[in-house]
């Protein structure tokens, strides 16, 4: 377990998880002149006849900005922009520790769509893309799309793409671990919001459309006015299982995936699951079911979202190298169809999948790489 106080002490000391450094160093006038006047006046000059050799030049062909507003995350709810940094600084910190990457951490004000989408827009110069964090739905829905809309870079939102992608890698290998066709599970998702809705529609171009769909006040029906259209035209795609609240629905289930919060599920519901049930208990810090309580349920295969415990579902495992590969391409989106690919070679990391292994753990060798070398490829076959 991790001692609270030690990342306390950790944080204030360092005063957060990054600084900057530079590439090159400063230690006389030539330097000086290098790395701003006159120099800088030559490269200037070069970018305004030439505006593509900014990515040449600058950092802005290689920084990604990790932008929150702490309104949706992910087991903690609406914190706040402040209170949404820590999250935005690991990831960046993980970007450079894990594939290489310069992420910038941003905090921007709970503002109307189109003023938050103008803000990046005005930004959008200085990034070589952007990845969106803890926003909430649907509002991080219009975000994205008006992003991606208007901007020659890739928009990527961490909490429904990476998600899905490894949520449907866990699937993948869970299946094979139970015996059961990946096609034929029937499957409730519990917390229908940005990550629901991406892991659903993810699931769904896998083949998977046994879905029901549980949010605040049930399941989610096509004519059910308490949702908004993204998650009832979602409603419209899958087959849902009748009954109105998760605990109606959850019998003869072979898999729940919880994209919720906390101790809202329980082990005599996992007891009237499939047999060989399959349980991703993915709520960050604290599942929705204990590990151990999912297994006294009867519970074949397990997840959370954390490290404390084996098969860590994570998005973790997806961005650090989905977002290099994006950088040494010229792919401007995360379609679906590269998510597929990037969930497959996950998946075929494990090459013995098992209960306490469906997923690579984090650390393991050349999880970075394949994601990467997922995209390099993807890209290669679309040209």
């Amino acid at each position: 377990m991790v001692d609270m106080n030690e990342v306390f002490a950790l944080h204030e000391h360092h005063q957060g998880a990054l600084t900057i450094q530079g590439t090159f160093a400063i230690k006389d006038a030539a330097d000086l002149a290098k790395a701003y006047t006159p120099g800088v006046a030559a490269l200037a000059k070069q970018i305004e006849r030439h505006p593509e050799d900014q990515t040449k030049y600058t950092i802005s062909g290689k920084l990604v900005p990790v932008i929150t507003d702490g309104s949706a995350v992910l087991g903690l709810g609406n914190i706040g922009p402040g209170a949404g940094l820590p999250i935005v600084e690991g990831k960046a910190l993980i970007y450079k520790e894990f594939a290489g990457v310069d992420a910038l951490p941003m905090a921007l004000n709970q503002v109307p769509v189109e003023e938050f989408v103008a803000t990046i827009k005005t930004m959008a110069p200085s990034f070589a893309g952007i990845h969106l964090e803890d926003i909430a739905a649907p509002r991080v829905f219009e975000i994205e799309q008006q992003l991606q809309e208007a901007l020659d870079i890739p928009v990527y939102h961490d909490d429904q793409t990476g998600t899905a992608i490894v949520v449907l890698a866990a699937l993948i290998n869970a299946a094979k671990v139970v015996g059961k066709p990946l096609t034929d599970l029937n499957i409730v998702i519990n917390g229908v919001g940005a990550a629901g809705v991406a892991t659903a529609k993810l699931l769904l171009a896998a083949g998977i459309k046994k879905q029901t769909l549980v949010d605040i006040h049930g399941v989610i029906r096509a004519d059910d006015q308490d949702y908004n259209h993204f998650q009832r035209d979602l409603a419209k795609q899958v087959e849902q299982s009748q009954g109105q609240s998760l605990d109606e629905v959850i019998d003869q289930q072979d898999v729940f995936i919880g994209l919720s919060d906390e101790h809202l599920f329980s082990a005599d519901q996992v007891r009237r699951m499939a047999d060989k049930a399959i349980v991703l208990a993915l709520a960050n810090p604290v599942p929705e079911i204990l590990p151990d309580e999912a297994k006294a349920g009867g519970a074949a295969v397990v997840a959370t979202g954390s490290s404390q415990w084996a098969n860590q579902v994570n998005n973790i495992l997806a961005f650090p190298g989905l977002f290099k590969g994006l950088l040494a391409t010229d792919l401007k989106s995360v379609s679906i169809e590269l998510q597929l690919h990037v969930a497959t070679a996950l998946a075929n990391l494990v090459e013995q999948p098992s209960a306490e292994k469906v997923v690579p753990a984090v650390f393991d060798t050349g999880v970075v790489a394949a994601v990467e070398n997922a995209v390099l490829a993807f890209a290669k076959q679309e040209h």
